[in-house]
C-alpha cells in the first residue's frame, strides 16, 4: 500500500459521513437506520482508508474491511462491552456497539458487494 492523498475518496467519506450523521440524527425505523447505516459504514471505512492510500490490491483490502466489520459484529455477540467493563464509555458502546443482529452481517456482505463493483469499475476505465 502506498501513500497517495485521493480527492475523489475525501467526496466519498464526506458524503457517507454525512448521510451517516443524517440517518443517526433523523432516522428512526426499521430499515434505514439499523440496515442502512451498517451497509454504508462498510463504505465509510472503505473510503476512509482509500483517501489516503492506494492498495495493490484493494479487494484485500475489501475483505480485511468486512472481517473487521463482522468481528466487530461478533464482539457484540459475546458482549464484549461488558466484559471489558466499558458499558459507561458512550464511545465504547458507539464503536463496537451492544447487541449482535445477524441482519448487520447481511448489511456488511452487501456493503462489500457495492465496494467490490466499485473496484470493478475503476478497473474498467
Amino acid at each position: 500500500m502506498k501513500f497517495k492523498f485521493s480527492v475523489k475518496y475525501l467526496s466519498f467519506f464526506a458524503g457517507i459521513l454525512l448521510a451517516e450523521v443524517l440517518i443517526a440524527l433523523y432516522a428512526n425505523d426499521r430499515i434505514v437506520r439499523p440496515f442502512i447505516g451498517d451497509l454504508l459504514v462498510v463504505l465509510l471505512m472503505y473510503a476512509f482508508v482509500r483517501m489516503f492510500f492506494e492498495p495493490r490490491n484493494p479487494v484485500v483490502l475489501a475483505v480485511c474491511l468486512l472481517v473487521f466489520a463482522y468481528l466487530v459484529e461478533l464482539g457484540q455477540y459475546f458482549d464484549l462491552v461488558s466484559r471489558l467493563n466499558l458499558v459507561n464509555s458512550e464511545i465504547a458502546t458507539l464503536i463496537i456497539g451492544t447487541s449482535f443482529d445477524w441482519r448487520d452481517l447481511l448489511a456488511y456482505s452487501i456493503g462489500f458487494m457495492l465496494i467490490l463493483a466499485e473496484i470493478r469499475q475503476e478497473r474498467v476505465k
